[in-house]
């Protein structure tokens, strides 16, 4: 027998970020959810707030999910005031209803930045992050069989580090938490994942000046250090690349002017 006690369902209050477009003014609106389990995950309890919605003909809450397994990326919601909620290193996705109590009121809003126009609700377009890749997050490579990977020697530390660059999955978690909706901890991680490697090297000068244009473009934010990107970031992506792309960035400035 378990020395656990099994926790009841819960009664919670949401107020949720209610918007038709990105030209409509938003707002919140209070919704009352019973019968929360404490083993739902956040979008399992949205989806039977919806569920509830729909049966009664009102407009169900738009939210982006897909593979809800903490990999693509796409659910992103800003609860209580933190990027994908309370628990460190979690996707929305992947966060669970134990990590609240019964009684508690629960706010949801989408990503802040004016970079992050709001489609609709809790969904904004994140198509700013494909143009920076597209600028640059890319690699020349000969068609063909591919090269065994022994052949290319690759120092530990440099091969580990591109790992955990790579781990990005574009959420825009980072730009949410920043105070200047700063999109730096995102670029960073795509450029340092080929800038540590042999394969990235062709483009690696024009990667930092494009992609870091493109960053600007966008109308994102400047970095000022706050870190809040890396306490946000679900994949716990280090802001020391946001030094490499510095570093990079004013290398390839100083050799390509």
């Amino acid at each position: 027998m378990s020395n656990h006690a099994e926790k009841s369902d819960m009664r919670l209050h949401l107020k949720i970020w209610r918007q038709l477009d990105a030209d409509s003014p938003g707002k919140f609106v209070s919704y009352e959810k019973e019968n929360v389990s404490p083993d739902m995950s956040f979008l399992e309890m949205l989806d039977e707030l919806n569920e509830r919605m729909i049966k009664a003909g009102d407009d169900p809450v738009a939210f982006d999910s897909d593979c809800r397994e903490g990999i693509c990326g796409m659910c992103g919601l800003v609860i209580n005031g933190q990027a994908h909620g309370p628990r460190r290193a979690t996707t929305t996705c992947q966060l669970h209803m134990r990590e609240f109590k019964d009684g508690d009121t629960i706010t949801i809003e989408p990503w802040r930045a004016k970079a992050f126009p709001v489609i609709k609700d809790l969904v904004v377009d994140r198509s700013a992050f494909d143009r920076i890749i597209q600028a640059g997050g890319y690699i020349s490579v000969n068609t063909g069989n591919a090269q065994d990977a022994n052949a290319i020697p690759i120092p530990k530390r440099n091969a580990d580090e591109a790992m955990d660059a790579a781990a990005c999955i574009g959420c825009g978690a980072c730009v949410a938490a920043c105070p200047n909706a700063s999109a730096t901890l995102f670029t960073s991680a795509k450029i340092s994942q080929f800038a540590l490697l042999p394969q990235g090297q062709v483009e690696r000068k024009e990667r930092a000046i494009q992609m870091v244009g493109q960053m600007d473009l966008e109308g994102f934010g400047d970095c000022s250090n706050y870190g809040e990107c890396e306490a946000a970031c679900p994949k716990e992506i280090s802001i020391s690349h946001i030094a490499r792309m510095k570093w990079e960035y004013a290398k390839a400035a100083l050799t390509t002017a």
